[in-house]
């Protein structure tokens, strides 16, 4: 059986969390604590993907990063490459559709650590920042872990958006997903069967680690 599928959907995968972790926790932390009227505006915004059917996203997406497109044009005309039907283009998609699957998890967490800790933080004379890396990331430590596990694994899991945006380029673009409905239609479904049952089992796993830890947090049992 042809791996390369799996392997670009792991690679995929990890860089698009990595990617959300570090735009998504300001913005998370943002939406937690601040003030401003447009929160709920934005906070609208995080969740679109949620109710939004993948091939709208992929369709619109694949309209910015085409060579013609306001994102694609200025990207080939810098970088001599197109942003679809490659590598780049399927993280800068999965980075959209899979943006509340990160931030909302450490939006909740980041909420429910309350405003004592950093108060106490700040009568000690820690800054901002330093409250926010040495107390609040800590203390969001669940809230982390759901969020890299959900992000990890819808990604993983995506077909619609990626399809549109990355086709299916052997060796390039073509994901798990895309791998198993060729399978399909080519009728191997031992193949198909295969890819299938690693992501279902992946699935379960995932699930089982984020209801693990929400459960110990009911009970009191720290991480």
């Amino acid at each position: 059986m042809n791996l390369t599928p799996v392997w670009i959907s792991l690679q995929l995968a990890a860089v698009t969390v990595v990617v959300l972790l570090v735009l998504g926790t300001p913005l998370a932390w943002w939406l937690a604590t601040g003030r401003s009227r447009w929160r709920v505006a934005v906070d609208a915004v995080v969740a679109l993907p949620l109710v939004l059917p993948p091939t709208v996203l992929g369709f619109y997406m694949l309209i910015l990063l085409a060579p013609q497109g306001p994102v694609g044009g200025p990207w080939l005309a810098v970088t001599g490459q197109t942003l679809t039907f490659s590598f780049t283009g399927l993280v800068i998609t999965s980075v959209l559709y899979s943006l509340p699957f990160v931030v909302q998890p450490l939006r909740d967490a980041f909420r429910g650590i309350g405003p004592r800790p950093l108060e106490t933080a700040a009568m000690l004379g820690a800054g901002r920042l330093d409250a926010f890396v040495t107390v609040a990331c800590p203390l969001a430590g669940r809230g982390f872990v759901t969020a890299i596990v959900l992000g990890f694994a819808h990604t993983l899991g995506e077909f619609g958006a990626i399809l549109m945006v990355g086709g299916s380029l052997p060796g390039e673009t073509r994901t798990v997903a895309i791998a198993i409905y060729e399978n399909v239609e080519t009728l191997d479904y031992a193949a198909a069967h295969a890819l299938s049952a690693g992501l279902l089992v992946f699935s379960f796993v995932a699930l089982l680690i984020i209801y693990t830890l929400n459960g110990r947090r009911r009970t009191g049992v720290g991480l």
